[in-house]
């Protein structure tokens, strides 16, 4: 079968859990570049970044965002692609999360549609225009039905442009049942209702269903995004030790039915990522673009990148 390769992204962290979940949870700079290291060994192309403050608290602050992202470029050089969070948490505004974007000028970001369309639909749109003249890779967050048929309303009027359109599909939520792969259908069958046709779709899922639901995503031709964020547990239900366990067995998911894996600039090159700022730096070569398996579709051994940063 001809596959278009598969983006594993690692959300290593996310904005509310701390080391009394999960006592391998990244929440430094040098923690977050060690987890990076494993899980790009492990399989993963993209990391979809949250960085906290002094206090362990989330925070959007360019700062914070710049020193995390320098000690995973020490880590890895460009092998990652770093894609922000704008997640608010209640804690900021949509101009806030805009504001980050256009400071830091980041080769990917998420963005949540509730959240950027708070104050209205003018704000955001125009933003995301912004976003995709700039070469920002923006990934649209979506919980719901509702998302989609706004998302949808949104691109099919012409508001923002349809090209390296790229959506993430959340299943579940904080604190409720464990997400399945059947949760997946009803995005899927929505985003075909309200002619929603992204460049790529992907998918997380909270809860010990995570990895059932990527495998299930990736074999339906989408993309997954797992990690610490939304789920802390392997498919045999045991917790995970760390995050490149979990991207690891994702991976292997891809080998069996012979999916091969992203590299970073081939994630480049799928969701359109580049631009000014930073990101000048990783220009493609055209030796590049040829997509390759990833070495992480062979055996592999993540300890020695975990045991030593």
């Amino acid at each position: 079968m001809d596959w278009t390769p598969l983006i594993i992204t690692v959300a290593p962290n996310g904005a509310r859990k701390t080391k009394a979940d999960h006592p391998a949870l990244p929440m430094t700079p040098d923690e977050i570049a060690k987890d990076a290291k494993a899980c790009l060994a492990a399989g993963a192309a993209m990391m979809h970044l949250h960085v906290r403050d002094g206090n362990g608290e989330h925070s959007l602050d360019i700062s914070h965002y710049q020193q995390a992202m320098d000690a995973v470029h020490t880590a890895v050089g460009n092998d990652l692609v770093l894609q922000i969070t704008t997640e608010s948490v209640g804690r900021y505004t949509p101009d806030e999360q805009i504001a980050l974007v256009k400071n830091l000028k980041p080769e990917a970001a998420s963005v949540g549609l509730k959240e950027l369309t708070l104050d209205g639909d003018d704000k955001a749109t125009a933003f995301y225009t912004w976003a995709s003249n700039e070469g920002i890779a923006l990934q649209h967050i979506l919980y719901d039905i509702e998302d989609i048929a706004h998302l949808a309303n949104i691109v099919n009027q012409g508001a923002i442009p349809s090209v390296n359109l790229h959506v993430l599909y959340v299943l579940g939520r904080y604190g409720g049942e464990p997400s399945q792969p059947a949760d997946l259908l009803p995005f899927l069958d929505a985003a075909e209702v309200h002619k929603l046709q992204p460049t790529t779709w992907s998918v997380c899922a909270f809860g010990a269903g995570e990895g059932a639901v990527a495998l299930t995503a990736l074999s339906l031709g989408g993309h997954v995004r797992v990690g610490f964020e939304n789920n802390l547990y392997l498919n045999s239900g045991q917790q995970s030790p760390h995050n490149a366990a979990l991207v690891k067995q994702v991976a292997d998911g891809a080998e069996l039915i012979a999916r091969p894996l992203c590299h970073a600039q081939d994630v480049r090159a799928l969701m359109g990522a580049g631009g000014e700022g930073g990101r000048k730096s990783r220009i493609i070569s055209k030796s590049e673009e040829k997509v390759r398996h990833h070495t992480a579709t062979q055996p592999r051994d993540v300890s020695t990148y975990l045991s030593n940063p």
